[in-house]
């Protein structure tokens, strides 16, 4: 999987980027990442990139010009399943899009500041809209970033154990079950004893129904999507 990042602030991705699980990937050939500064693409002398909006509104916005050409350029060297806008107000990001952006060859984001970003932008270029929560951050390089973690740890190859993935919370969309490992007995706490029997029918039943107690009390709209979906 190719990733190319446009951003203001490439430096913002370096120890994310080369820490853990992402530079793993990329030490393996599986996931590479391509950082962009939009400044490199103004004619301004002084590489200015955003201005004043029209009718008065407080702030600065990113300029369409040197968005775009980033955009163009890379457009004609390769073919780009999804060019993704990190922003507030798009879809919420959820285990279900990690699953299927972790599935695409080419995917580019592009990484907001200021205000936002000149709209026609997101009219001419943009095809997915992602937020990571109902707040607001100084810029797309965050969310972007954990777009980039979200996804390439299931694309296959990228964790020692592909199964890990698979066990996470909201694959299905319930949350993980309690998780425990030594020592048996902590000050009287001690792990139950079913996941120590062996029984690997009994455990998964034990850690299902473990996963749906969760789901109730601390998400019980996850419940209701579920039951939503089914009867559509």
């Amino acid at each position: 999987m190719r990733i190319d990042i446009l951003t203001l602030f490439p430096e913002m991705f370096e120890g994310i980027l080369n820490t853990s699980i992402l530079k793993r990937a990329q030490d393996k050939g599986i996931v590479h990442f391509f950082l962009h500064n939009i400044r490199d693409y103004s004619t301004d002398k002084h590489r200015h990139v955003d201005d004043y909006p029209f009718g008065g509104e407080s702030g600065m916005v990113l300029k369409i010009e040197p968005i775009a050409a980033c955009i163009e350029k890379l457009k004609a060297e390769r073919t780009y399943q999804e060019i993704i806008f990190l922003t507030p107000d798009g879809q919420q990001l959820n285990q279900s899009i990690a699953n299927r952006l972790s599935m695409h060859e080419n995917i580019m984001l592009l990484c907001g500041h200021y205000k936002g970003i000149d709209e026609r932008i997101r009219e001419l270029f943009i095809t997915k809209e992602i937020s990571i929560g109902d707040y607001v951050v100084s810029g797309g390089e965050l969310p972007a970033a954990v777009v980039c973690d979200a996804v390439v740890r299931l694309i296959p190859g990228v964790l020692n154990d592909e199964t890990s993935a698979l066990s996470d919370s909201f694959q299905y969309e319930l949350l993980s079950s309690p998780v425990y490992t030594r020592p048996y007995d902590y000050k009287g706490h001690c792990v139950p004893d079913v996941l120590l029997s062996g029984n690997e029918k009994l455990i998964n039943e034990w850690k299902f129904q473990k996963a749906l107690e969760r789901t109730k009390e601390r998400r019980p709209d996850l419940l209701a999507n579920e039951i939503k979906e089914e009867n559509e």
